[in-house]
């Protein structure tokens, strides 16, 4: 008899383990959310941050260079790994830029896989902004509910300065998110009482300052006294958490100063900003106790505390002047008045609650960061506001939340009604500066903040009317906002003080800062009177005086605009300081003609430098566009003594400098004169050569 032998069954895939189950169940969890929560949460997550990764990314481009000083550092960094490290303006390491290198890190590494460009340099600007909506909206959430946690969110994305400056080169990018991150730390060890909380809060606030220095330290009042106050832990327990933090802060910001001040001097770059070629002289002077009171050495415009100095008058209507006020304070008269309302909601007496904890770090936070910026006197830009941005956010989603919540009791509906006609009001006046341009979008924020008021004061009933009265607030307070933002995106944006949105007019709190003295030209340069033009560029007009609108420092609108640079429009941005004889050193544009660029790559291989001319936006210009290093003379301003005359010469005894490009000089009443005495001595010692309108002297032959 036949033994029948059994077809051989196909093999099945090995079953799930433990580990593979538990993997898929995280990833359908990423999309799903948290099982308590409501199915639309997560999907609303994910669908606002793709929605700001859209504002952040789309037409990213037309920025160009965007700010041409730190790309062109950006640049150095891609060809020279000292450059890197040091945050050099030009990769043979003459000298820094004015500020630690911590974010010319991240875009330098972003440079480095995918290749020098606009897209490679901005759009780790634009994912930073992404993280910091998302770290945000757990921030709120942890502890309120989900519809306040997508507010904030969409708060800070539709937030004008914010899409700037997450579309820009600068360091505020960074320290925003080390900031928000820090702070969602801070509450994750009060809620727990673990001590490594903190301390890794210590390290990015560290980071922050190695991106922003001292600005970075402005959050630690309200992380250190929110910790004391409403840690569960014993009061020493705390004490020894914290000083643990802090330790965190000096490692993670103390190395690389360290490295700094103990490498000799000349086995590096000079430190860009600073008259002794010190860090720590950096760090407490030009950018830090002098942005306080005004008294900041090598500056281009001497500040003053008080009355309407060269950058504004100080005081506690600063922050709503025109200048500013478009930038970032359209809820921050409402994140005032919901501060107050969420801590009598939550219960002030109520310490140990986590919810009272995460009010009040972000009220702290804002109220520090806020009255310094108001009562600074020296240098402050409105895209510095940008640190604002998450602090009112927060603070509207939890208000906006809690009011929410405690809508049925007529008390807590006369309270939303309030904050919703203030928050169309004031968007109103906004727009109102801006009257020329879309002057519909605000007479529909009117309309809508009527309508709203009105529909918040009726008791909940069905879902329709609930609908509509979330989306007619919605309106009313998210409208103009997000209007300056897209305008953002649709304009580029170039130079040293961008600022966000159309122009405006004055707004009567205030003046506007007043613009910067007209530069004197260089060797062969014919800047002159403020707003003339010079040669290889269009003058710019100058500032309004203190206390009126005008033209900004760089000559131009107040919105900052123009655009040029890979990808984008020809053009200056307003600042009428082409290469060769502008008539300021801050901004410019950033075309160089064909002939400029043959000229100084002719040879450049057999120089250190393929050029030298006076501050670091004028060399960032010619280096970016020939790629080679360009020595700035006299750093940022023009100002820093690096290098003397005699060191100068000596670089051009050995043929270490192919040309000198003529242009401004400083007109500060402080700092070095170095850069002065090197352009009259280039113009007494060699001749003058005019290529595309620009002035530039060949050092080459013997003088």
């Amino acid at each position: 008899m036949t033994e029948t032998i059994p077809a051989e069954r196909p093999r099945l895939l090995p079953p799930p383990t433990a580990r593979s189950r538990a993997l898929r169940e995280r990833l359908a969890g990423l999309v799903r959310g948290r099982a308590e929560a409501a199915r639309w949460e997560r999907p609303a997550f994910l669908g606002l941050l793709l929605m700001t990764g859209v504002l952040y990314v789309v037409n990213l481009g037309v920025n160009g260079w965007a700010n041409a000083f730190y790309s062109a550092a950006v640049q150095a960094g891609s060809q020279s790994w000292e450059a890197f490290f040091y945050g050099s303006s030009d990769a043979a390491n003459a000298i820094t830029v004015d500020k630690p290198p911590a974010f010319l890190w991240v875009i330098g590494i972003s440079v480095r896989l995918f290749g020098l460009n606009s897209w490679s340099i901005l759009v780790p600007q634009a994912l930073m902004g992404v993280a910091s909506v998302a770290i945000l909206y757990r921030i709120v959430r942890r502890r309120f509910s989900a519809g306040a946690a997508l507010t904030a969110g969409a708060v800070l994305a539709t937030t004008p300065v914010a899409t700037l400056m997450f579309r820009y080169d600068n360091p505020d990018a960074l320290l925003v998110l080390l900031t928000v991150g820090a702070i969602a730390l801070t509450l994750r060890g009060i809620e727990s009482g673990r001590m490594r909380w903190v301390v890794w809060a210590g390290v990015l606030v560290g980071l922050g300052f190695l991106t922003k220095q001292l600005q970075a330290f402005l959050v630690l009042p309200p992380l250190v006294g929110v910790y004391l106050v409403a840690s569960p832990r014993p009061v020493l327990r705390r004490i020894g958490h914290l000083l643990a933090a802090a330790l965190a802060v000096v490692v993670s910001a103390g190395w690389w100063v360290a490295i700094v001040e103990l490498v000799p001097a000349s086995a590096r770059p000079y430190v860009g900003g600073s008259q002794t070629n010190s860090f720590l002289e950096l760090t407490f002077g030009y950018n830090g106790l002098g942005r306080v009171t005004g008294d900041e050495t090598g500056s281009v415009v001497p500040g003053g505390t008080t009355g309407a100095g060269s950058w504004g008058s100080t005081g506690l209507t600063r922050l709503f002047g025109s200048e500013f006020g478009t930038q970032v304070t359209w809820l921050l008269p409402t994140a005032l008045v919901l501060l107050v309302v969420s801590l009598v909601a939550v219960g002030v007496r109520r310490r140990r609650d986590p919810r009272f904890a995460t009010v009040l770090v972000l009220g702290g936070s804002l109220l520090v960061t806020g009255l310094v910026f108001s009562f600074m006197g020296g240098i402050f830009h409105p895209y510095y506001t940008v640190a604002l941005a998450p602090y009112i956010a927060g603070l509207v989603g939890i208000g906006a939340g809690l009011l929410w919540q405690r809508r049925a009791v007529l008390a807590w509906r006369v309270v939303s009604a309030g904050v919703v006609a203030l928050s169309g009001a004031w968007s109103f006046a906004l727009l109102s500066q801006a009257s020329s341009w879309q002057p519909w979008i605000r007479w529909v924020v009117l309309v809508a903040a009527v309508v709203g008021t009105v529909l918040v004061l009726l008791p909940p009933r069905g879902r329709g009317l609930t609908g509509a009265t979330v989306a007619t607030v919605l309106v009313a307070a998210l409208l103009g906002p997000t209007a300056f933002s897209v305008q953002t995106t649709t304009v580029g944006h170039t130079g040293a003080l961008p600022s966000a949105g159309p122009s405006v007019t004055s707004s009567g709190f205030g003046g506007g800062r007043g613009g910067m003295p007209g530069g004197q030209g260089g060797p062969g340069g014919q800047g002159g009177p403020v707003g003339q033009a010079a040669p290889g560029g269009q003058g710019g007009p100058g500032g309004a005086p203190g206390g009126q609108t005008g033209q900004n420092a760089t000559g131009q609108n107040t919105n900052g605009q123009g655009a040029a640079g890979p990808g984008a429009a020809s053009g200056t941005d307003g600042g009428g300081n082409a290469p060769g004889g502008g008539t300021n050193l801050i901004g410019g544009s950033t075309e160089v003609s064909d002939e400029v660029v043959t000229a100084l790559s002719a040879d450049a291989d057999d120089h250190t430098w393929a050029a030298a001319t006076v501050g670091s936006n004028s060399a960032a210009t010619y280096q970016l566009a020939t790629g080679d290093p360009v020595m700035a003379i006299g750093g940022y301003n023009g100002t820093d003594p690096a290098p003397t005359l005699s060191e100068f010469r000596a670089l051009v005894a050995a043929w270490k400098v192919h040309w000198f490009i003529g242009g401004s000089t400083s007109t500060s009443g402080s700092g070095s004169d170095a850069a002065a005495e090197i352009a009259e001595w280039v113009a007494a010692h060699y001749e003058a050569t005019t290529v595309d309108g620009v002035t530039m002297y060949d050092l080459t032959p013997a003088s």
